[in-house]
């Protein structure tokens, strides 16, 4: 199969991603639960697992949080900044793990910027909608639709600058593009385990300043006496028993991107989606593509999207079509009535897969 929903979830693996969960499996019990062999052989798995990624996102371990998903992270992150009734602001791209917990809250939304790849429009929209205050501010890094590389270096300095909290959602961009928590000085930064940190999926992480509210409550296998969940991270938000498997496969994954390099990945992502572009607009398809993007290409075929993408997959080809869980970034986009083809690059990218993709493309257009 051509593999090109590395939007959704990264396949395959490096191999020791696999084996550490297998292992993790067999050899490891609860953290924090025992001093026997089996509980300390997970705690030491979970704290290589946050070294890892303090090293890859410039922050202290302690501020590594794990999680179910980047949804899981941003209802987290959201619920800890944002009160019913508050202003906040938010780009013409965010997914609906933006939107929903905010639409849930009964916040007052105002979205800035909806032009792609238009950082100039982004920024000035952005700042704007700062300068008219704002409770709070929430904004991708990249779309998941477009794959627009967002300018958060400086919208970040613009939240800072009028006093903004803010949450970054790193989900299209953890383990492809550089983020930093020192650089950035976000409150919360989410990101999947599972798209381009190449762990399993059903784990995630929140990196997190001091504003983090618990969500869950429950047992951390520390201050135990407490009615109270502990004060101090990452306990405080980590609540159960954690998925030590998955994290353990989690650790891998950040092992191989520190070895390989995020820039070593978007260089191989960005170069097939630039030429997959190229060649889709040859056919004279409308494909959305322009400066500052990342390994993602969406592009409207002449036919039903569902349709055509379901005829690419018998022809074992993976991507995905309709609104990808993002109607605000179509709408923006002027594609809400129609959804789009989505193709997305991941860590294994090449010439091959885009060949095989513009050849089975051509052949349905005949």
């Amino acid at each position: 199969m051509i593999y090109l929903d590395n939007g959704a979830t990264s396949f395959c693996k490096p191999l020791p991603v696999y084996d550490a969960v297998r292992r993790a499996m067999f050899t490891c019990a609860s953290p924090g639960r025992g001093g026997y062999s089996l509980a300390m052989n997970a705690g030491y798995r979970v704290l290589a697992c946050r070294e890892r990624a303090g090293e890859l996102f410039a922050c202290d371990p302690e501020q590594v949080v794990f999680t179910g998903s980047c949804t899981h992270g941003l209802n987290i992150a959201i619920q800890s900044l944002v009160k019913p009734g508050a202003r906040v602001v938010i780009t013409g791209f965010e997914h609906n793990a933006v939107t929903r917990p905010l639409y849930g809250l009964g916040v007052k939304i105002s979205v800035a910027g909806q032009k792609l790849f238009d950082w100039e429009d982004t920024l000035t929209a952005w700042e704007a909608a700062l300068k008219k205050g704002a409770d709070a501010a929430v904004f991708t890094h990249c779309s998941n639709v477009f794959g627009y590389i967002l300018p958060v270096e400086e919208m970040a300095q613009l939240c800072k600058k009028y006093k903004v909290p803010f949450i970054i959602d790193a989900a299209q961009s953890a383990g492809v593009l550089p983020v930093s928590m020192k650089r950035l000085e976000a409150d919360f930064i989410a990101m999947p385990g599972h798209k381009g940190l190449l762990g399993p999926q059903g784990t995630g992480l929140l990196l997190c300043k001091d504003s983090a509210q618990p969500l869950v409550f429950g047992g951390t296998g520390s201050n135990s006496l407490s009615p109270e969940m502990p004060d101090f991270l990452p306990d405080r938000l980590e609540a159960g028993t954690l998925n030590v498997p998955g994290i353990a496969g989690l650790s891998e994954g950040l092992a191989f991107l520190l070895k390989t390099g995020t820039a070593a990945v978007l260089e191989k992502e960005h170069t097939q989606a630039a030429l997959c572009a190229k060649k889709l607009q040859e056919m004279g398809l409308r494909v959305f593509a322009g400066e500052h993007q990342s390994g993602t290409v969406s592009f409207l075929p002449p036919a039903d999207c569902e349709d055509f993408a379901q005829i690419l997959a018998q022809k074992d080809i993976a991507v995905r079509a309709g609104l990808h869980c993002a109607p605000l970034a179509h709408k923006s986009a002027g594609t809400l009535d129609t959804g789009t083809v989505r193709v997305s690059y991941g860590w294994n990218a090449c010439i091959l897969q885009t060949q095989r993709l513009c050849e089975a493309v051509a052949e349905i257009m005949k």
